[in-house]
């Protein structure tokens, strides 16, 4: 993913907002690189870019060894099956499509994932939490403006929806080096969505955030403000 990251935006990066990316991650912990699945709820839905997947048969707890992106396409494709036989069947079926997108969401398949959940918006256009988690798809193939582009849309049509706007300020942040429009997305967030489970968490990347407003896209300083 970093690799993916590089080609959007880091080759227009400077040192010093790369320094300063590095420096809130390290005062925020982890939680930057990952986003939330578009259904379920926050708590149980947070994953790290990328999701980890089941181990395929053969590699035991101890084995430190990550699957191949074969091995991680043929757990996809076998876990896909029941569902891929009632897509025969109900070939249109807008759900049916989403779950199989999830799983190859799951496995790191995002091409896959893409393809199956534009064929679920095709059958139902103003699913939010489908177009939410192709976004994210997008962003972890690496387009970072298509992402965007999918985030504003599920937000035009349902402006309070808190995973959209939790992984719109991440990739603001992370992708694009926004600080100004990771702040107002996840400000929006808190706003719309009082009893937020991760509010502490938001308000805790709101604070870092802020701390580096003045931080433009192609400055350069010695020394990153604030620190």
């Amino acid at each position: 993913m970093a690799n993916q990251q590089a080609r959007n935006t880091g080759a227009n990066w400077t040192g010093t907002q790369a320094y300063v990316l590095a420096i809130i991650c390290l005062v925020v912990g982890v939680a930057i690189g990952y986003l939330l699945r578009g259904s379920a709820s926050p708590a149980s839905t947070a994953t790290t870019q990328p999701a980890p997947a089941s181990a395929p048969a053969g590699m035991g707890m101890g084995n430190t060894q990550q699957p191949t992106p074969d091995q991680m396409k043929h757990m996809a494709e076998k876990q896909a099956e029941p569902l891929l036989a009632q897509l025969k069947q109900r070939p249109n079926d807008p759900q049916l499509l989403y779950q199989v997108g999830n799983i190859y969401y799951d496995t790191q398949n995002y091409p896959d994932a893409i393809s199956y959940y534009e064929q679920s918006l095709k059958a139902n256009p103003n699913a939010a939490d489908v177009r939410t988690d192709m976004a994210t798809a997008y962003y972890y193939s690496g387009d970072v403006d298509k992402a965007l582009s999918e985030f504003d849309i599920v937000l035009k049509q349902n402006p309070t929806h808190a995973n959209a706007l939790f992984n719109q300020g991440m990739v603001r942040w992370k992708g694009k080096m926004d600080i100004a429009g990771a702040v107002a997305s996840w400000k929006k967030l808190l706003e719309t969505n009082p009893n937020y489970d991760r509010k502490e968490e938001v308000q805790a990347f709101i604070t870092q955030a802020e701390k580096h407003a003045n931080i433009k896209p192609g400055q350069k300083t010695d020394k990153p403000a604030g620190l």
